[in-house]
């Protein structure tokens, strides 16, 4: 029996992103899924599709803080997130480390997994920068990264093939109709499914023909 594939768009500045990404970590080895990280840029998302943050619209941003923390807790994923995480987002620009991530997928793509979950913990939990060189060479060793091949792919994110890489992934998410992220996309019956955000992955199993076994079926963090 064929493996479903299941595409996950997503950007280190989004903790839904995360949410997503690490339960969809977890039921890689349970579902029948080939299970495929796109690192993407969601601020070009949000430019080119007229979207706005959630936090923009006030009581939009009261529910997200409590939503965010039900989540987490659900999920068991340590996201941290107040109030004043909201100018946080607003200043920071992931688009270096989305590019950090999408050269790495292009070079070393075992390191995907650790390094974007790297960049999550350092900016969701930890609150600390995620934009500047010397903090993401920080992350790529926490990676599990050796210094000279952090530096080395440092150098390569103002290549033209790096940028190339990360705007042709951007759009082909946008392609599936994705207007933000997480963006999970499943390809089966031959057409693909768009599931937008954290919070339909039992219905991504319902289509797909699996089961949802819960949060955590396999492995907690």
């Amino acid at each position: 029996m064929s493996r479903t594939v299941v595409e996950l768009f997503y950007d280190v500045i989004s903790p839904y992103s995360w949410l997503g990404f690490e339960v969809l970590c977890r039921y890689q080895h349970i579902w029948n899924i080939d299970l495929r990280f796109r690192p993407a840029f969601l601020g070009g998302i949000m430019q080119q599709t007229g979207n706005k943050p959630p936090a923009m619209l006030p009581k939009r941003a009261e529910y997200l803080l409590k939503d965010i923390k039900r989540m987490a807790k659900y999920y068991q994923v340590p996201v941290k997130i107040s109030r004043d995480d909201f100018q946080r987002i607003f200043r920071t620009s992931s688009l270096a480390a989305m590019r950090f991530i999408t050269a790495i997928d292009m070079t070393k793509p075992e390191y995907l997994e650790p390094l974007s979950r790297e960049f999550w913990i350092r900016f969701w939990s930890q609150h600390e920068d995620i934009s500047q060189p010397e903090n993401i060479l920080t992350v790529a060793r926490q990676a599990g990264l050796s210094s000279e091949l952090s530096q080395k792919v440092l150098e390569m994110i103002s290549s033209p093939t790096v940028k190339d890489r990360l705007r042709e992934t951007t759009d082909e998410a946008m392609k599936y109709g994705a207007f933000g992220m997480p963006a999970v996309v499943a390809h089966y019956n031959g057409e693909p499914h768009l599931f937008f955000g954290s919070d339909r992955l039992e219905l991504l199993g319902s289509v797909i023909g699996e089961k949802w076994l819960g949060p955590a079926p396999s492995a907690k963090l």
